[in-house]
Parts: C-alpha cells; structure tokens; sequence
C-alpha cells in the first residue's frame, strides 16, 4: 500500500461512516444540497458586492485529442443557404456530446456512481436504464443551486502554476486555500478547487486526462480503492458539510 492508497475493507469502512453521516432518510434524494438551507442562501445574498459574473463553464471542444477521443458535434441545420431571398428566416443549429467526457465541463447527478449495484441512498442501480434515470438525475437540481461560493486555488497556496498528473488535494491544502482566503469552509457553502488543469492544457497541450487526471483525491479500479488525501477531505466534509464540490478537473486518479 502507498500513502495514498485504502485497502478495500478500509474504503468500505468510510464508506458506510460517510453513508451513516450523511443519511436524511430513506426517502431522500438531494444529498448534500440538503445543507443548503434558506439562512445560508439569504446569507450568501447579503455578501454580494460587486455584482460581477464570472462563468465556469469550460469552451465546447469539437477537436479529436488526447483527453477528447470523442469531442461535440456541432452542426447548423438550417443557415443562409437555407433561407429565402427575401423575408424572415432562421439560423438553426444541433449540438451532441459526450457529456461525461474529461474535456467539456459538467455536473455529475447523484444517479452517476453505482456502488455494489446502488446508488445513493440505496436507490437500486437499475433505476437507470438506456433512456434516462428514473431517479436521482439531475432534475433534483432543476431549480438551480445557489449558495455561497469559495474559491480555494491550491497551486497559489503551494506555489506552483499548476498540480502534475497524479498529485492530490488533502485535507492540508484545504486548510492551506482557506488561510490564504481569510475564510472558512462553512455549511452549505459551494466548494471551488482550482487545480490549474485548464492552465497546463493551454501551455503544454492535452494529455490522457483519464489515466493521469491532475489533483486528484480518489484511485479508480475495477474495486474502488481511494487515497488516504480523499480519506483526509471526506473527514473534513463531515466536520463543515459543504453543499458541492467542484473542480478544475477529475476528482479521482488512476
């Protein structure tokens, strides 16, 4: 075992304390949204200051690479040389993609992990079928999710522009990104990691992002077995109850 691996009776320990943890009752499906209450909406609210957007969205990618063996579609059905020569027409256009690829930005629903045939909360895996899931997609979330967001920049903190393929995110460089901000990880808050994933791509190109994802916190294998830095980040989940976490990349290694 490395410092950064969990036999398999050790990750089903966590796992059972972090089902246990986290349980709202059988019949719940909004997970950790749940944490989200209307005190911390109405607080996230109040700090607003400047008024400015700022998109996480990653851009389209349509180009065969490395990290997006099966890049978006996108076609325009209809265009000018559709339209007539006078009066109205439209400029229409279809987009297909591989929603879970490491290339294009994306939330995960609760319906995405199938564990010894389940899902979360014990929802029966074949809830999922070939045309959809019956339960825990991501329509829980139809309504938006709005919360207080932090941004914890973990190559600041350590000092270089951006984590290799293979390099972890504990528990330390969230303590680490909360001190550089002044603030803390609180209930129901929106965690952002930045990684500098995008950053390395743009100056070194893409790479198998799926065999070397970079800042990572889980292993992936046949039988998942994670690393003791996602060991180190669940139990700090359990002492803050963030709402989300999202990040500049995968949230697991290989």
């Amino acid at each position: 075992m490395t410092d950064f691996a969990l036999s398999e009776a050790e990750f089903r320990a966590l796992y059972e304390r972090l089902r246990r943890t986290s349980a709202w009752g059988p019949a719940d499906r909004l997970g950790t949204l749940n944490n989200i209450s209307s005190a911390e909406l109405v607080a996230a609210a109040s700090g607003v200051r400047d008024g400015r957007t700022v998109s996480l969205a990653a851009p389209i990618e349509s180009l065969v690479a490395l990290d997006n063996p099966e890049p978006a579609v996108h076609q325009m059905t209809h265009g000018a040389g559709d339209a007539a020569a006078s009066g109205l027409s439209f400029a229409t256009d279809r987009l297909a993609m591989n929603i879970h690829g490491n290339a294009d930005s994306h939330l995960d629903a609760l319906c995405h992990v199938i564990f010894d045939g389940k899902l979360y909360n014990g929802v029966d895996a074949r809830a999922v079928t070939a045309t959809g899931a019956a339960e825990l997609s991501v329509d829980v979330a139809g309504q938006g999710i709005v919360g207080r967001g932090l941004l914890l920049d973990v190559p600041r903190v350590r000092g270089v522009q951006w984590l290799e393929p293979g390099d972890h995110v504990t528990a330390d460089d969230l303590r680490a990104g909360e001190s550089a901000v002044s603030d803390r990880i609180a209930q129901g808050d929106l965690l952002f990691l930045r990684v500098g994933h995008r950053a390395r791509r743009r100056s070194l190109g893409p790479w198998d992002a799926g065999s070397r994802p970079s800042a990572a916190t889980a292993t992936t294998t046949r039988r998942p077995a994670p690393p003791r830095a996602w060991t180190s980040r669940c139990t700090c989940w359990r002492s803050t109850r963030w709402a989300s976490t999202c990040s500049t990349t995968w949230t697991s290694t290989r």
